[in-house]
């Protein structure tokens, strides 16, 4: 598929958006056919002078569906932030959970349709969202048919100027020995309809499997205030536990810096291990 239909049409790129293009579709493609139950893909590649933009559908189960099928998730809207953290696969013996993460990095926008949900990451100013759309199945059906209204739609989208190379988003989350050890958490993926962030089962939630990683970036843009007992899960509880995970705060407020501070000061009153520190 990649090289019959898609590399033909990269020609004459820049070989930074070639390997880039080139790795994001294998990637979404490739999850399609294992993971997505469905029995049809299609892809879409369209191109201008500017803009190289990708499309994989298919007409499977829905990928946050399936994830939260999978991993005993409450709620569909949990299977966004899982996947944001990266090192989540439904498939362990046959995949990394590695492609969704790296992908999403690489693109300027990076986008997942599934259901009445919509995850959208954009480079230009790192945020990532959740937003839910009444009009989202309709929009789904009318352009592809009414079979592909429950399954999944990838759509990747890089300038052709842009300077990014596969190697640099790599080595941001890779340490000295090519492990993937770093991620990047937006808390704004934990608060669903607008919810403030302040019990100890939401930091309990926003953390589950970070272990995993040696150092987590806390993203705090978009989050205005916390509560005093989820900030003490994070920064005391937690870091207590975990102490072979290093947490990096980041887009702190005042305000939420005072509730940070205060569990900090709390953490290292009990001789907990070092506290996070802010991202530089």
């Amino acid at each position: 598929m990649l090289r019959e239909h898609i590399s033909p049409h990269l020609q004459n790129l820049p070989d930074n958006i070639v390997h880039i293009c080139e790795y994001g579709f294998s990637e979404m493609l490739n999850n399609a056919i294992d993971h997505s139950e469905g029995t049809h893909c299609k892809v879409r590649l369209a191109r201008n002078y500017a803009l190289v933009r990708l499309e994989v559908l298919d007409n499977g189960v829905g990928i946050f569906e399936k994830i939260a099928r999978e991993c005993n998730l409450v709620d569909k809207r949990e299977a966004i932030l899982e996947l944001s953290k990266g090192k989540l696969t439904t498939d362990s013996s046959r995949h990394t959970g590695e492609g969704i993460f790296f992908t999403s990095r690489m693109f300027d926008r990076f986008t997942i349709m599934s259901g009445d949900l919509r995850y959208s990451r954009t480079k230009r100013d790192d945020d990532e969202w959740l937003v839910e759309s009444k009009f989202q199945k309709w929009l789904i059906r009318s352009k592809f048919g009414k079979e592909y209204e429950r399954g999944t739609c990838v759509v990747l989208e890089i300038p052709t100027d842009s300077p990014l190379t596969t190697k640099e988003v790599f080595d941001k989350f890779v340490d000295d020995d090519y492990r993937f050890s770093r991620t990047h958490v937006p808390l704004v993926l934990a608060t669903y309809e607008g919810e403030n962030l302040v019990s100890r089962s939401q930091a309990r939630r926003l953390l589950s499997r970070v272990e995993r990683f040696s150092e987590v970036m806390l993203d705090f843009r978009g989050i205005t205030g916390i509560g005093q007992a989820f900030a003490d899960e994070i920064f005391r509880v937690w870091t207590k536990d975990h102490p072979n995970t290093k947490l990096v705060t980041m887009g702190v407020s005042g305000d939420v810096q005072k509730m940070i501070g205060h569990a900090m000061v709390n953490a290292a009153d009990q001789g907990s291990p070092e506290t996070p520190k802010p991202a530089k």
